[in-house]
């Protein structure tokens, strides 16, 4: 059974950390936040309390708190702090770990260290979440080129946003991957809403399951020796 999930994006502001306060409830886990960037209003730690209905001590506290709302790399500097990427270790917890990280996979923790490369030094099994909207199909397929070229297990897809089932269904045909589910727009946004959002439109036990041989990616491959 896979015990911790990385939940990352296509984009920044698309609505993973919702996600992954869906997530982490609906696991009955733990959620961990190594880096935040930003701490006035609302953090994504306190967010995911909020609406994910965990206790307390289930939300891990973040490993480097940044004042100021920018990329990791610009605000550590802007602070003051050096990010050491080495040390960010993941925890463990008697139940799943929902783990989120900041922007999208290729967001810089220092100037030579990206999210993507802690991702593969991890090697847990991570979700894609990505937009619905006009120019998913592109970010999608090069985020999920960038996990495959880095041996980074994926779990699937979880598209954000309103129904467009074609782009939903080219996405996941080209790149051989799971279609984990689509997490809409609430108009109300409460941790009750969410929780039956989540569970109508996802199955939670395909979080916990994986076979890499039956989404083995192929496209490339086969791309490539056509035009050979």
């Amino acid at each position: 059974m896979i015990r911790q999930i990385v939940v990352t994006g296509t984009d920044t502001g698309i609505g993973k950390t919702v996600f992954s306060a869906a997530l982490a409830g609906a696991l009955d886990g733990y959620y961990w936040k190594p880096v935040q960037s930003g701490l006035e209003g609302e953090t994504d730690s306190q967010t995911v309390r909020r609406l994910s209905g965990l206790a307390a001590e289930r939300i891990l506290p973040e490993r480097y708190r940044l004042t100021t709302p920018a990329s990791p790399h610009l605000a550590a500097a802007i602070d003051g702090v050096a990010i050491d990427p080495e040390p960010l270790q993941l925890p463990v917890t008697p139940y799943p770990l929902v783990v989120e990280g900041a922007g999208g996979l290729m967001v810089p923790l220092t100037r030579e260290f990206t999210f993507i490369d802690v991702f593969a030094r991890w090697r847990a099994p991570l979700v894609l979440c990505a937009r619905t909207m006009l120019g998913t199909i592109n970010h999608t397929l090069l985020s999920i080129e960038a996990i495959r070229a880095r041996d980074i297990p994926l779990l699937g897809i979880a598209f954000i946003g309103d129904e467009h089932a074609d782009s939903e269904q080219t996405i996941t045909a080209m790149a051989r991957t799971r279609r984990l589910g689509r997490l809409p727009r609430l108009p109300l946004l409460t941790a009750e809403s969410l929780r039956t959002a989540f569970a109508a439109h996802f199955n939670v036990k395909e979080f916990l399951e994986h076979d890499p041989e039956k989404w083995k990616p192929v496209f490339r491959k086969d791309h490539a020796q056509t035009n050979s």
